[in-house]
């Protein structure tokens, strides 16, 4: 049975239902380390010690930095056809963040001045539980690997308008606070893999419901996903690879036609104009929106809790 931990500034917890927490008895400061220190996780959840309501906590991202930060591109089929490609052709993809990207659950997404769109990709994110040395052997099976320890919300915030022109995505997905993390590190056991395709995954923007879907959708699955990396890519207990997210997103390819049309315009004037028309899209977050995400199977019986973050423009953001 998985094993819901939260995280404060000072302390980790393990949640036991009912909105109760018991605080663990580690001396952790990372991830890693706390994923080292099994014992003293499962003695909090089966102790007897005094427990406190989770409401009672200031929780922070379980995701400890730095760390690497890995993400999947383009990798649910509804997302593909949302970006006007063939799920059945797409290739499977990587490009990175920055850890300092990483924020709490309950943070402000905090979109800096000179971006003036702003997007959100609701994701499962992977945290890796052993070194990933480059060339290792990923084995294919029914549930995840056993390189992955646990599982936590992601959202990928996303600057379109820095990230399109530059046809780079780092520097657009990198900015502080662009990769809200938790509020669950939900540590997998035996078994608990085998129920990865029935997480659903929902993103709600002030109550209207942006992103809905199952891993169902999802292309490339974990095993993929870490044997194509294990190709060059060296992982360490504790970093974290986001997996891709289902359509929904604002943005969104435009029709053939346009695309063609463009395409036959110098580059200055094909990005003025299509940023022109995204500019009267109302998906794009706003000053105050509220971004609400959660990721569980029906049953519950996996459940990553739910992320609320607020979105808030810098001061000197141009109306």
């Amino acid at each position: 049975m998985s094993i819901p931990v939260l995280r404060t500034p000072d302390a980790w917890w393990v949640a036991l239902g009912d909105d109760r927490v018991r605080r663990i008895d580690t001396d952790a400061q990372t991830t890693a380390l706390l994923l080292a220190d099994r014992e003293a996780i499962i003695a909090a959840r089966d102790g007897d010690g005094p427990t406190t309501d989770v409401a009672a906590l200031s929780l922070i991202s379980p995701v400890t930095t730095p760390c690497r930060v890995v993400a999947q591109m383009t990798n649910y089929a509804t997302h593909v056809r949302d970006s006007g490609m063939d799920p059945a052709t797409v290739p499977l993809t990587f490009f990175r963040k920055a850890s300092g990207s990483v924020t709490g659950p309950h943070s402000d997404i905090v979109k800096p001045a000179h971006v003036s769109l702003l997007d959100y990709e609701v994701e499962i994110g992977l945290v890796i539980g052993e070194p990933i040395p480059v060339g290792t052997s990923i084995a294919a099976g029914p549930g995840l690997p056993p390189q992955v320890a646990a599982l936590v919300i992601t959202n990928d915030v996303s600057a379109r308008d820095i990230q399109l022109p530059k046809t780079q995505f780092y520097e657009a997905k990198s900015y502080p606070t662009f990769t809200p993390a938790g509020p669950v590190l939900l540590l997998l056991e035996e078994g608990d893999g085998s129920r990865f395709t029935d997480l659903r995954l929902r993103l709600e923007v002030n109550g209207e419901i942006r992103q809905d879907s199952t891993v169902a959708d999802m292309i490339y699955r974990p095993h993929e996903a870490l044997s194509a990396l294990a190709r060059f890519q060296y992982l360490d207990t504790g970093d974290l690879v986001l997996t891709g997210t289902p359509g929904g997103t604002a943005l969104k390819a435009p029709p053939k036609p346009i695309e063609i049309i463009g395409s036959l315009l110098p580059p200055a004037v094909k990005w003025k104009t299509f940023f022109k028309r995204q500019a009267n899209n109302p998906r794009y977050l706003h000053d105050g929106d509220v971004i609400e995400t959660s990721i569980a199977t029906a049953d519950l019986a996996l459940d990553l809790g739910v992320q609320r973050n607020t979105v808030r423009f810098t001061a000197d953001t141009p109306s």
